[in-house]
């Protein structure tokens, strides 16, 4: 992988919830993972939020 995208590929929020999902699934431990897919819910949340409120928040022309 190249060096500029080796930090996308290791934060992005995907592997956390897959990792998430598989332990909880399999019935393993899931470790810190379960708390990166929270935190990444959450800020993606955060971000829609405000883009869509100001987005829409703006009078139609």
């Amino acid at each position: 992988m190249p060096g500029w995208f080796r930090p996308v590929a290791e934060y992005q929020p995907f592997t956390p919830a897959i990792e998430t999902l598989r332990g909880l699934l399999l019935g393993t431990e899931i470790g810190h993972h379960g708390w990166l897919a929270v935190a990444w819910c959450v800020g993606l949340a955060v971000l829609g939020y405000l883009w869509s409120a100001a987005r829409f928040g703006r009078d139609p022309k």
